[in-house]
């Protein structure tokens, strides 16, 4: 794409559009601008919104690349339908959660005709039909296949289960739509989701963008290149490989999101208890820690790890964003309870995400046993939301600095010496967007996050 002057990066989102002018040789940021949508609009009005602010600054956005990503109408649902349960379940969800979408239902140890039912139930866009290792039992796999078929299941299906099956399983489905993708669990012991992950992206192009009758402008299905979070997440490894290892954490009104690319370190595999191994590039989604819609959950998850101490001002606080969620703080107080609400969902979102390290007593003594993900030598922590890009640059060190204290003492692996920085122009889609098709504007544009950098911790 070199030479091709300006490219727009666009992030249809379910409450807001955003789009960027990009230099495409560059990443330089021409000119940005944001639309509020609603489910009773067409998302393309957001888009066209935000063309005219573009077109304003430069009128080379007429004729400029559009790459955009969606996350509009709820995102992306998956179904996860495998083999044993605690296997499927981690798995499965690390997949989904990696590709940009959201697990709504996990069913494991075979689907018979009631299962299948409370699938239906949950409106998954697409299910990942999972389970066995490569050369293992496939009879489970095979007949979780014969029953989509027999109560003629019509939403795409992502096959990424033992591969001796995939023969029998294409003659099973038949016309039911599905792609073929490798094993996410080859081995015990391995997790392999690239080519599921990409499977769920040409599932999520061909059947759900245009289903869900976001717009009537055939365009839109033409304009949208994956889901938000898949692109989001591609952006933060172009981050890691200018800046070392990344965390990004992204403190959403209903959700609290974090992304890490790190490079593992092999010597630490002995230290891990998981059935499904660890993986470099990884995304998790806290459905319970929000700052309007979940912040009633936020205080209660901050009493548990002992954060707060369960004040009741700050209950109230919770209670009333929940039931006003366009509530903006008014008054030093009011702001004071929204930084403490957004330090509690980063601390408790990045410790769900990382891992934790104890000393256990076995029959060899005294032994250092991990579970997760360690993000202590992350390089550079990322935030990302409104309570951190609306703020000075102070209180999303805050923010961001609590997310360290007492880790070391109660063995969480969260990052303790990163470099804090604020995407406070929301370009980290935009970097996924241009990663693949024009790599040095992506670096260049991810260098614009860099930049607002705030302070060490």
């Amino acid at each position: 794409m070199s030479g091709v002057g300006l490219v727009v990066a666009v992030d249809f989102g379910s409450t807001f559009t955003k789009a960027v002018a990009v230099d495409g040789d560059s990443g330089a940021v021409v000119a940005r601008a944001e639309h509020r949508t609603t489910i009773d609009t067409d998302v393309m009005d957001g888009w066209h919104a935000c063309r005219a602010v573009l077109e304003d600054v430069d009128r080379g956005v007429r004729n400029a690349e559009v790459l955009a990503c969606s996350s509009a109408g709820g995102g992306l649902r998956i179904g996860v339908v495998g083999n044993e349960e605690l296997v499927t379940a981690e798995a499965g969800k690390r997949v989904a959660l990696s590709s940009g979408g959201r697990v709504v239902a996990v069913v494991s140890g075979g689907l018979s005709a009631s299962s299948q039912k409370e699938l239906r139930k949950v409106r998954p866009d697409v299910v990942l039909l999972l389970g066995g290792t490569d050369g293992g039992n496939s009879a489970v796999l095979l007949k979780a296949a014969e029953t989509l078929a027999k109560y003629n299941w019509r939403k795409p299906i992502v096959v990424a289960g033992n591969v001796d099956a995939q023969a029998e399983i294409t003659e099973v489905l038949g016309a039911v739509p599905h792609v073929l993708a490798g094993n996410v669990v080859p081995e015990i012991g391995v997790f392999a989701p690239d080519s599921a992950r990409a499977a769920i992206r040409e599932m999520f192009l061909k059947h759900v963008i245009g289903g869900k009758n976001l717009s009537r402008d055939p365009s839109f299905a033409r304009m949208v290149r994956a889901a938000t979070p898949d692109v989001v997440l591609r952006g933060v490894e172009v981050l890691a490989g200018l800046h070392g290892d990344v965390a990004v954490v992204d403190i959403g009104g209903a959700t609290t999101d974090v992304h890490s690319v790190i490079e593992l370190d092999p010597e630490d595999a002995n230290l891990g208890r998981e059935v499904v191994a660890t993986h470099p590039v990884t995304r998790t989604v806290e459905g319970d820690l929000g700052m309007r819609w979940s912040a009633v959950p936020v205080v209660e998850a901050g009493v548990e790890a002992e954060l707060v101490a369960g004040e009741s001002e700050l209950r109230t606080a919770a209670r009333h964003r929940h039931d006003d969620p366009s509530f903006l703080p008014d008054s030093p107080r009011e702001a004071a309870y929204d930084e403490q609400l957004a330090s509690v969902a980063a601390t408790v979102a990045l410790r769900r995400h990382a891992g934790r390290q104890r000393i256990v007593f076995g029959p060899g003594g005294r032994v250092i046993e991990r579970s997760g993900k360690d993000l202590r030598e992350v390089d550079l922590l990322v935030g990302s939301g409104g309570v951190l890009r609306h703020n000075p640059p102070e209180v999303a060190a805050r923010i961001l600095g609590s997310i360290g204290t007492n880790a070391r003492a109660e063995g969480w692996l969260v990052p303790q010496h990163a470099e804090i920085c604020i995407d406070r122009d929301y370009v980290l889609a935009g970097v996924g967007l241009l990663a693949d098709l024009a790599p040095k504007a992506a670096e260049g544009l991810a260098g614009h996050i860099h930049t607002t950098a705030t302070t060490g911790h």
